[in-house]
């Protein structure tokens, strides 16, 4: 299944009519999610808003494979510099850095919109499988081993200990464009007939707009860190449920599969349709924090077109588009958080984003401020 059919806008009219078929489809699975508002909130610096305008078979460790693409290489571990200690809890944001970022974007100038470009406020990167380890840099920070077996993406030295001097240093990374540094994650899936691992076969990381106006738009601030999903939920997906895993296809077909696994948690797709998820993150921040203890608090889910007082600053909103080449099967399948359940409800995704500042910027005025389709590497044409 590729990305494109669910984005692309252009073409003979028959691929139009195809492709109108499956953004429809996805549109009724999106419908389905719900968002997940912030339980606390923090003081927001309001002043920085701008004026208008192969993986083990079992999860018991972890995989040596790594991402060659990108810039870099991992540190070593002659490494002679002193490593700076993962950080937890309210992780304030740098507000020099900040401001300085936000100072950049609010006088940068939009470049020229060639002809043809969509008016999709987006832009994104398209990624692959990296590595994986039973690592978590966000909940379990410089514990090696600590967590339920996740597939990395993106920046290739990704580890327990990771911060985010190393993702700006390590830039090495399995995402175009290369000036995404960030390291992206989900637990991962397993075959439940054979145990083994089942790696995502496409990860496109869409960076959107999900309100109607983008005024007060601003880019991600560097070393945001987020969660979207729930790791300790553990019931019943079954046909219909929300937060399940659906098929994508071409042209018509059921997004719940043509049949469901013996105990009714995964979809089993007809012809031409493989197992995809979706994962939507929030996409407004409280200006203050970079991470809260719960890796929720200190951003909301935006309302009727605005974010809410105590998290002002919109952001853009991250949606995982994650694809996997299986077609379902009686036997089913579990994720690494839930292996007793065997159910799909404790997907969930982690973000840990750092991209050259100056690409952010510029994709975020060009893309989501001027509200215009671009694609890994800017304007979609």
């Amino acid at each position: 299944m590729s990305f494109a059919a669910f984005r692309g806008r252009r073409g003979a009219a028959a691929a139009l009519a195809v492709v109108a078929i499956v953004v429809a489809a996805v549109a009724v699975y999106l419908s389905r999610a719900s968002a997940e508002p912030a339980t606390e909130s923090a003081s927001a610096d309001s002043a920085l808003a701008p004026a208008s305008a192969a993986a083990p078979a079992d999860p018991s460790g972890p995989s040596g494979a790594l991402s060659s693409a990108g810039a870099s290489a991992p540190p070593s571990a002659t490494a002679k510099t002193t490593p700076k200690a993962p950080v937890t809890g309210w992780v304030p944001v740098d507000k020099a850095a900040w401001k300085a970022q936000a100072d950049a974007y609010n006088v940068l100038k939009a470049d020229p919109v060639p002809a043809g470009v969509g008016n999709l406020a987006e832009f994104r990167a398209d990624c692959s499988y990296s590595h994986s380890a039973a690592d978590d840099p966000i909940v379990f920070p410089g514990l090696p081993g600590s967590s339920h077996m996740h597939s990395f993406i993106g920046n290739a030295a990704t580890k327990a200990s990771t911060t985010v001097e190393d993702l700006q240093r390590y830039t090495a990374t399995s995402c175009k464009p290369v000036q995404d540094h960030s390291a992206y994650w989900v637990p991962t899936l397993y075959d439940n007939k054979t145990g083994k691992p089942v790696e995502t076969t496409g990860f496109r990381v869409y960076y959107r707009s999900m309100m109607n106006t983008s005024a007060g738009q601003m880019p991600m601030p560097t070393g945001l860190r987020m969660i979207a999903g729930d790791a300790k939920k553990s019931v019943p997906t079954p046909r219909g449920a929300k937060g399940q895993f659906y098929c994508a296809f071409y042209g018509p077909g059921d997004l719940d599969g043509i049949a469901r696994s013996t105990n009714g948690n995964w979809p089993i797709c007809g012809d031409g349709a493989t197992f995809h998820f979706m994962l939507q993150f929030p996409d407004c921040w409280d200006g203050e924090h970079l991470d809260s203890p719960n890796h929720k608090d200190h951003v909301a889910y935006g309302y009727n077109n605005t974010c809410p007082a105590d998290h002002p600053v919109k952001i853009p909103a991250i949606t995982f588009d994650i694809q996997y080449g299986v077609k379902g099967q009686p036997e089913g399948y579990y994720l690494s958080s839930d292996k007793d359940g065997k159910s799909a409800s404790s997907m969930h995704g982690d973000a840990f984003v750092v991209w050259d500042t100056a690409t952010m910027n510029s994709r975020t005025r060009n893309c989501i401020q001027q509200r215009r389709t671009c694609d890994d590497f800017g304007y979609q044409r």
